[in-house]
């Protein structure tokens, strides 16, 4: 009977197995939510990294496992990316082939206590390495981090507030790496152990000392779900149906209705008319409505998407240019060099123009809010800066229709419960199409979400909360931390390796030989 060793001395058959075992973590994020799964869900790709034959079949490793996690995360693009999607993943995984390497360096063999002990500190770190380079706008962004899989573990969220969604992740990483040590490496459970109670410390100090948002207030808004709606003249009904489901609201006290992203499909100041039917909205709730605005300008070139504050008295004059464009759904990245993915999948046929600053909209009676547009709800930055501007409310607009029956719309949806634990502030996530869902300043739900199924308004009483969190006051410290520790790991291994070299004993020197080539007798 063939071992898994054996079956796995296949280069080909290794390379398939990387990728199942990198691919694992996907079940614990929405649409299966297996929030519990992280805990144990990189124990495979670790236990293989760990027994790779070289280094380089470590990195070649990590970077397959990469490329699964990738694809497996971001599977829904096929429809609209189709080849292409492979393309990304296979990029993007290359970044977890230095990863691979750490894996087998530290933990592969019989390593030490000290080695462990070390593993668990610089494998964490070197996956928010990772994490941090394709977080980056034009690489995709964070979506899909792992610590977002948490996003309805209460206790999670109470540390998002001290360290952000970075946090999350080195921690699970830990815990991961910890559990791999008890399974495989026996003479080395004290460290992996101690790992453990760590976290579980970690979790419990800051359930007991992390402050709390401080609920002062409530706020009563309402999002305005259309559903899918197709065919010809599909903006044209939209918004019909956008102002039919809107007029219901009208006594329901609400202090603010929030329409989805590209919720209206031409400028307004190219159509006073839609301009004048909002406000006549407006009026007739007695709320200011926040639209989402996917049209060419007509006060500047090209197309932009951005949320647009209308009044009783219509157009307020704010307005809030969407910044960070989602790569080949919005634009592409080196057109000049990448414009053939247009003809492989749904692209992006012209690029969307960029906002140049976030914007806090001033709404009715005080309330501060601030909008972003379906992908930048996946940036913690945007929201940590909106907070220290001093919003009330954060607002996400969104559109996923594109994926409809897909996990897309819940993988969304759920980062709201991160950014408002993150910040300690409330956020609406408004989509056309659904999942639309509302978080509190803990990031717990609030009220009933919409799903993909529905065409519908609701109203969600939003508590209201001031203060503010360790995440939002001291940034990004895991990542840096993280990076610190990398930093100084490498450099000790640099100085151990040089003092192995000079406290190495010198090879014996070549005899001399005579004239005659037989070698010189001593004393001669």
């Amino acid at each position: 009977m063939k071992t898994l060793g054996h079956w796995l001395a296949s280069p080909w058959r290794r390379s398939a197995a990387a990728a199942v075992a990198g691919a694992l973590p996907v079940l614990a994020f929405p649409a299966p939510s297996l929030w519990w799964w992280a805990y144990v869900a990189l124990v495979p790709w670790l236990l293989l990294l760990r027994t790779a034959p070289t280094a380089k079949r470590a990195a070649y490793d990590g970077w397959c496992g990469g490329f699964g996690f990738m694809l497996a995360m971001h599977h829904w693009l096929l429809p609209s990316l189709h080849v292409f999607t492979f393309v990304i993943a296979a990029l993007l995984g290359a970044l977890w082939a230095p990863w691979g390497r750490l894996v087998r360096h530290l933990l592969g063999g019989t390593p030490s206590l000290s080695r462990v002990a070390v593993a668990l500190v610089v494998l964490p770190s070197g996956w928010l390495a990772a994490e941090l380079v394709r977080s980056w706008q034009g690489l995709g962004g964070p979506w899909g981090m792992l610590g977002s899989s948490q996003w309805q573990v209460a206790p999670a969220l109470r540390l998002a507030s001290v360290g952000g969604v970075w946090l999350l992740s080195f921690l699970l990483v830990a815990l991961n790496v910890a559990v791999a040590v008890l399974v495989a490496v026996r003479g080395a459970r004290v460290p992996a152990v101690a790992g453990l109670v760590a976290t579980a410390a970690a979790t419990s100090a800051a359930w007991i000392y992390a402050p709390r948002p401080v609920v002062d207030g409530q706020v009563r808004i309402a999002v305005v779900q259309p559903g899918v709606i197709g065919g010809p003249d599909s903006g044209e009904r939209r918004f019909d149906r956008e102002e039919q489901l809107t007029r219901r609201l009208a006594g329901q006290g609400v202090d603010l209705i929030v329409w989805g992203e590209s919720s209206v499909g031409f400028d307004l100041g190219d159509r006073p008319d839609l301009a004048r039917r909002l406000a006549d909205l407006s009026r007739a709730t007695g709320a200011d409505i926040l639209v989402n605005v996917d049209a060419r300008r007509s006060d500047k070139p090209g197309i932009y998407k951005s949320s647009v504050l209308v009044g009783p008295d219509g157009l307020t004059g704010q307005r809030y240019d969407k910044m960070r464009l989602v790569p080949f759904g919005e634009y592409i990245p080196a057109r000049s060099l990448l414009g053939w993915a247009t003809s492989v999948g749904k692209a992006a046929g012209e690029d969307r123009r960029r906002g140049s600053q976030p914007v806090v909209m001033d709404v009715g009676d005080g309330l501060r809010a601030g909008p972003m547009v379906c992908f930048e709800t996946a940036f913690p930055d945007m929201t940590r800066h909106l907070t220290r501007e001093g919003v009330d409310v954060l607002i996400g607009q969104s559109a996923t229709s594109t994926f409809q029956q897909s996990w897309a719309p819940g993988q969304h949806a759920s980062l709201a419960a991160l950014r408002a634990a993150e910040t300690g502030r409330p956020m609406v996530h408004a989509t056309l199409t659904g999942v639309s869902a509302v978080h509190g300043p803990d990031g717990e739900r609030v009220g009933s979400r919409l799903g993909t199924d529905a065409s519908a308004t609701q109203v969600y009483e939003i508590p209201l909360a001031h203060g503010t969190t360790p995440y939002v006051r001291y940034g990004d410290w895991t990542v840096h931390a993280a990076l610190l520790i990398l930093v100084g790991w490498a450099a000790g291994e640099g100085v151990r390796t040089l003092r192995l070299r000079r406290s190495a004993p010198e090879p014996p020197a070549p005899p001399v030989r005579t004239a005659h080539g037989s070698p010189a007798r001593p004393g001669r």
